[in-house]
């Protein structure tokens, strides 16, 4: 799967989970730096992918061999954000579809 694929589906992914996070427990957000650091030394977390938003938001996932990963969302103020973390992380290698046809 290219990168802007991926891309396109961590944005989407993210938007939809974004839609529903004023029900969840509060966002955790801070400085990026201190953020990835927990990310790595609690849960062995490494980005995995990266996408720019249409904000101009940049939106990286993290991710450990265990499975654990982590949505982080930087927005144009340097305010870094963990929108959603979960557990199964997969990368998957899918060719992409052809151009015109429907996902």
């Amino acid at each position: 799967m290219s990168h802007k694929m991926i891309a396109l589906s961590l944005g989407f992914g993210a938007l939809i989970l974004l839609s529903g996070r004023s029900y969840a427990q509060p966002t955790t957000c801070g400085l990026r730096e201190e953020i990835v650091n927990q990310l790595h030394s609690r849960y062995t977390e490494t980005r995995r992918a990266v996408a720019l938003a249409d904000t101009n938001a940049v939106l990286e996932v993290f991710a450990a061999e265990s499975g654990s990963w982590t949505i982080l969302i930087t927005r144009t103020n340097g305010v870094s954000c963990m929108i959603a973390s979960g557990q199964a992380f997969e990368a998957v290698q899918e060719p992409l579809p052809a151009s015109g046809t429907t996902l």
